[in-house]
């Protein structure tokens, strides 16, 4: 048979998707415990999961829920954090801790054979963990290092500012602890958590996989049987507003060679009846390297390496978000292009053939997720967490099946918003003010640590004269209360710098950098140990003399340096 290689051949039959009923029960103390038996693995996946989490922290203690959870397995009283460790690792099993937004939830999972050793030592790190010291100390610092490095990251600042402005002070709006909330942190204040959080009328408890239903109900009523009820506090929030205009935030990070964007609306929870159809819509526009977002960005204007959309729902809001990580220079014509989708969307129906290639995407990955032990588990506990419904997993295909381009063409138009968009904009303020502006009425600038900015700071004036800054360049940097010395070559072609900068690390190259009046932005890029480091450079040049700072990933503050001219060298 001659093959036709001009035509693409037809989907695959779908892959069968069954698991079995669930059996479901709820002890007299509130606990709800959820078993999936499923022997075509010997292993035991446990989800111990709590209805509450960051959100419902104390307003003067921000990321107690967190602490508190990873803390957990850090000694109790029968074990230290070392020996309980090596007691998971003897077993070959996990044990973790982790508190979201939304939940709290321990997981252990096991061979088969190790189901009772792991249950009894989630049991364990649930009714008896200690809360040391010195491992608290340890997480105390730790946290102040990751919360430095975050700050250095503008994926970070972008999410910070995102959730600052569609969301104000709903807890949803604070996405990490500041400094003084880490400090404040004690071993009492942990505890105070865990007895709010840890009650059994306020959690599910989850097992999948290959284990014997009576057995382990016996463990389960063992374990936590005599677990007491407790008064479960229910904080009802004020729901976050939509903005009803378009609202411009810019985080400044001087020199930076790239811009990171983010237009985002507010959405609906979860459990929301339009998560299929927005789920469809999503494919279409931006979910993945078929979808327009990222035809246009990438493959048809060749702006970024990837734009993409996604809905980020949580129990009680959500959002909707555009993302790109584009060079300093296109970030005006990135903000057009995004809105001409958004725009396409909204009032044009999908092709048919679009919302085929969308759902048999969906319908087909949906399985693969489901192929291990964990993967299936996460999707249980999710149904589980957000109240969907039982039959959830076996009726998704279904579901999304049933989305038609009408479906797609209204929550297109209901759940994008362009016109009450924040626009979150990572990067150089003054290398990008000018292509901007006329994407919001109101823009407001911050600096990494979310202090405003004048906006006047960053505004030039376009007609006058770019500065000369040809030439050498002798730098002083101040590296730690030590004085290192820079050099930097520059060639400058009207308002545009390229050339090197000499440090004694060795060299690197100095791209894409532009002068507006006396102002200098520039990134640098070197090789530090055999990986490639960008520096960020943004400063001020009067005559012969030149200051400003220099800021790069590795190292959380800027740097700040200062130097002149070398005469006679041009």
């Amino acid at each position: 048979m001659k093959l036709d290689r001009k035509t693409a051949p037809g989907p695959l039959e779908p892959a069968p998707f069954n698991i079995p009923p669930a059996f479901r029960v709820t002890l007299p103390n509130g606990l709800r415990v959820v078993i999936f038996d499923n022997e075509r693995l010997p292993l035991v996946s446990y989800r111990l999961a709590f209805l509450t989490g960051g959100a419902e922290d104390p307003p003067d203690q921000t990321g107690v829920s967190s602490a508190m959870a990873t803390m957990l397995t850090e000694g109790t009283d029968s074990y230290s954090s070392k020996e309980l460790a090596e007691k998971i690792e003897r077993l070959g099993a996990s044990l973790s801790a982790n508190s979201s937004d939304d939940f709290t939830v321990i997981a252990g999972s096991a061979l088969s054979v190790y189901s009772s050793d792991i249950l009894q030592l989630m049991a364990e790190v649930v009714f008896a963990p200690t809360f040391p010291q010195n491992e608290l100390d340890l997480y105390k610092r730790n946290a102040m290092e990751n919360l430095k490095f975050q700050r250095s990251q503008p994926n970070f600042l972008a999410n910070e500012q995102t959730a600052r402005v569609l969301f104000g002070k709903h807890p949803y709006g604070t996405i990490a602890p500041a400094p003084a909330d880490i400090e404040r942190l004690d071993a009492d204040t942990l505890r105070a958590a865990r007895e709010r959080i840890f009650l059994p009328n306020n959690a599910v408890l989850i097992a999948v996989g290959d284990v014997r239903k009576d057995e382990l109900m016996r463990e389960i009523e063992e374990h936590f049987g005599d677990w007491e009820a407790g008064d479960r506090h229910e904080h009802h929030f004020d729901p976050p507003h939509p903005l009803g205009r378009r609202l411009m935030t810019v985080v400044d990070r001087p020199g930076s060679a790239q811009a990171n964007i983010v237009i985002s609306n507010l959405a609906v929870p979860r459990s929301h009846p339009d998560y299929f159809p927005l789920l469809v819509m999503n494919q279409v526009l931006g979910a993945g390297a078929s979808s327009r977002v990222f035809m246009n960005l990438r493959e048809e204007k060749g702006y970024t390496y990837g734009a993409y959309t996604r809905f980020d729902l949580k129990r009680l809001a959500g959002t909707f978000e555009a993302t790109t990580e584009v060079r300093t220079a296109v970030t005006g014509d990135s903000l057009r292009e995004f809105f001409y989708e958004f725009d396409r969307i909204r009032k044009d129906a999908v092709l048919e053939e679009e919302l085929d290639d969308a759902k048999n995407f969906l319908t087909g990955v949906f399985p693969i997720r489901a192929e291990t032990q964990e993967g299936l588990t996460n999707l249980i506990v999710n149904q589980e967490l957000y109240g969907l419904p039982h039959d959830y997993l076996d009726t998704y295909r279904d579901n999304i099946d049933a989305v038609s381009v009408e479906d797609v063409l209204r929550v297109a138009t209901e759940y994008i918003r362009p016109d009450g968009a924040s626009l979150v904009i990572v990067g150089d303020a003054a290398g990008m003010l000018s292509q901007i502006e006329g994407y919001a009425d109101d823009i407001r600038i911050f600096d990494k640590d979310g202090r405003e900015m004048a906006i006047e700071t960053f505004q030039t004036d376009t007609d006058a004269a770019a500065a000369d800054l040809a030439g050498e360049w002798e730098l002083s940097l101040d590296f730690q209360g030590q004085q290192v010395p820079i050099t930097m070559n520059l060639e400058q072609d009207g308002d545009k710098v390229n050339g090197t900068l000499t440090t004694m690390l060795g060299e690197g190259t100095i791209s894409e950098g532009r002068v507006a009046g006396n102002r200098i932005t520039a990134a640098a890029v070197t090789e530090i140990q055999g990986q490639s480091v960008e520096f960020a450079i943004a400063g001020n040049v009067n005559g012969d003399v030149i200051s400003g700072t220099i800021s790069t990933a590795i190292i959380p503050d800027s740097l700040e340096f200062s130097g002149s001219r070398k005469q006679g060298v041009s």
